[in-house]
């Protein structure tokens, strides 16, 4: 099983999934993580205004559901279609429901370390919040 983490650093979990520049993909055989791999994570907000992207978040409405959007969930997702599991911190509806079309598990976090999500996650014990989609 392959699990991604987005990150800046690739020691903690970045907030927002469209920002971030890497993926930290992490091998698992047996329940423990056996091999490490950083990739660029393309797309997204990293070439763009992202107030401007935004900008639906003062009215209450999830962003991210346009076809240009669409778009950049699919470059943003290709690098990782081998893995089966995304951990973030957070991020837009539109991409949480692009990874589930790559049946990629998207996983919301507020644990801040990498080693520590993932362990949990592989105990069962990883808490898949929701309410941190916006």
């Amino acid at each position: 099983m392959k699990v991604a983490v987005i990150t800046e650093n690739g020691a903690t979990i970045s907030q927002h999934f469209g920002r971030a520049p890497i993926y930290l993909v992490l091998t698992v055989e047996g329940g423990k993580v056996i091999d490490r791999e950083k990739r660029v994570r393309a797309g997204g907000h990293a070439a763009c205004d992202c107030a401007e992207n935004h900008t639906d978040l003062a009215s209450g409405e999830r962003h991210g559901l346009d076809a240009e959007s669409r778009h950049k969930h699919t470059v943003m997702a290709e690098a990782i279609a081998d893995c089966q599991v995304l951990i973030a911190g957070g991020m837009g509806l539109g991409a949480y429901e692009s990874l589930k079309s790559y049946n990629i598990k998207p996983v919301i976090t507020d644990i801040e370390a990498v080693d520590k999500a993932v362990e949990l996650y592989l105990e069962g014990k990883l808490s898949n919040l929701m309410e941190r989609l916006h």
